[in-house]
């Protein structure tokens, strides 16, 4: 064969015909999808990238080669867990060539994590994620309340997880329960779990549905693909948010999951879940019986104590008999001296009774009376002295009913004066204590006249009254 000259010829020697680009790219591609119709390659993830329209794109690499891969939006929607670098997985697909770029690929119609190792380390790497940003942090975890009204449940209503709440419940202090119902295994049980602690978070005081006072997320027993949910990133997420208090109770008490983590409170199992979420009744009633108990010994102790006390010193003190001996001894002497006091005084004015007997006499009386008698007659008086006392009197009472009647003011009325009073009747000598009253009195010789005061102005005129001259009254005391 030589090396071809300047323009290629076709000759009937030559069986190979010329191929175009697209030909023998699509050649290859049947072969390689043919052959490669099935496969299961296991790698780690590389690249990792999910694309606007949804398809997810990446790499599956070991120690000595790379594959690119390609996973449809459908098939995506269908993954059990969330793709990242350096997860070990097994792919299942088939090959195919891109000939836009001259490579091949797989297209992935199954990926699930390579083993249980794998799976762990992944479980790893996303704790030690979710711990550096503060979701497991214990500073932000709330206490669970002691006696919530109502409980929400996030879990499966056909499971016997619900029914051993329910019934766990039941023994210790019914209830108000509301089940938000998800699924707790399988493709989309995480977005389920999640939209249902949001979903009770988000409720308001205006909903159809009360918002619990604390959320239970519960799930039964199983293997760590089982339970995988729960180790997601959107439920780790919506339970670290959650204004409602978590409690959450996934597997039995060997299982552990980044819920558990992010959760306020973790319970070993559903049951204990039921246990931590509200008090025993019988053992409340026990204590508050109890308390009521200390509370009345409480109020009557110091009554108790206040009686002691009182015995106590009501054993100090002394005796009536003993109070009462001395002053009744006192007594008895004091009535004894008294007793023969009063008789020695007796026997002391008898002797002096009898020593004044001794010096009166008759002739002594009889002389005594008569000079007496001269004593009275001589300080008799005469009707002369009476009389001029008597006219002495009469001279000083007439002359204060002379002045009397002068410093009398009604005897000025019949000149032509008036007398002002009041309401009360009490003489009014001024404009200003006239304007403070209601109604006024106008005193005339010959009657009272009642006016009504008016608003301060300009008086009104008054008529020309001819002077009249006043005549003395016969009944009128000169004063001259």
């Amino acid at each position: 064969m030589d090396s071809g000259g300047l323009v290629a010829k076709e000759g009937r020697s030559s069986n190979a015909e010329p191929l175009s680009v697209t030909e023998i790219s699509s050649a290859l591609k049947r072969t390689v999808e043919e052959r490669f119709a099935y496969v299961r390659v296991r790698g780690e993830l590389s690249g990792v990238k999910l694309a606007a329209s949804g398809h997810l794109y990446l790499a599956l690499k070991d120690e000595g080669a790379r594959l690119d891969g390609v996973m449809w939006r459908g098939t995506v929607q269908r993954l059990a867990f969330r793709p990242e670098d350096g997860i070990e997985v097994i792919a299942t697909g088939k090959l195919t060539t891109y000939p836009g770029r001259s490579n091949y690929q797989i297209v992935i119609e199954r990926m699930e994590i390579a083993g249980e190792g794998a799976l762990l380390a992944l479980l790893a790497k996303n704790k030690a994620r979710f711990e550096a940003e503060g979701l497991f942090s214990p500073e932000r975890k709330r206490r669970i309340p002691f006696l919530p009204g109502v409980i929400g449940v996030v879990t499966s209503p056909t499971g016997a997880v619900i029914r051993d709440i329910l019934h766990r419940l039941a023994d210790r202090m019914p209830s108000r329960v509301i089940v938000w119902p998800v699924l707790v295994q399988g493709q989309g049980a995480a977005e389920q779990v999640a939209a249902a602690v949001r979903g009770f978070g988000a409720l308001g005081p205006d909903s159809s549905v009360q918002r619990p006072d604390v959320i239970i997320v519960a799930r039964g027993g199983g293997s760590i693909e089982d339970l995988w949910c729960f180790n997601e990133e959107v439920v780790v997420r919506a339970i670290a948010e959650s204004p409602i208090p978590v409690i959450s109770a996934v597997g039995h008490e060997t299982d552990t999951t980044l819920a558990d983590f992010a959760a306020d409170l973790r319970a070993p199992t559903p049951t204990a879940a039921a246990e931590l979420a509200v008090p025993v009744r019988a053992d409340l009633a026990n204590s508050i019986a109890e308390l009521a108990l200390r509370a009345r010994k409480a109020v009557a102790r110091p009554l108790q104590l206040g009686r002691e006390r009182l015995e106590a010193r009501a054993q100090r003190l002394p005796q009536p008999q003993a109070l009462l001996a001395l002053p009744a001894q006192q007594l008895d002497e004091a009535g004894e001296k008294l007793r023969r006091g009063l008789g020695d005084r007796i026997v002391l004015a008898r002797h002096k009774l009898a020593e004044s007997a001794g010096k009166l006499s008759a002739p002594l009386l009889l002389s005594r009376r008569d000079r007496a008698a001269e004593r009275l007659a001589a300080l008799r008086l005469s009707p002369a002295l009476v009389e001029r006392g008597i006219a002495a009197a009469r001279d000083r009472l007439s002359g204060t009913v002379r002045v009397m009647a002068s410093l009398n003011p009604d005897n000025v009325l019949k000149r032509g004066y008036a007398r002002v009073t009041g309401a009360s009747g009490h003489t009014l000598t001024t404009a200003e204590a006239a304007r403070g009253e209601a109604a006024l009195g106008l005193h005339f010789a010959d009657g009272i006249v009642s006016v009504t005061p008016v608003s301060d102005g300009a008086p009104p005129p008054r008529p020309a009254v001819k002077p009249v001259q006043a005549k003395a009254s016969p009944d009128q005391p000169k004063l001259l």
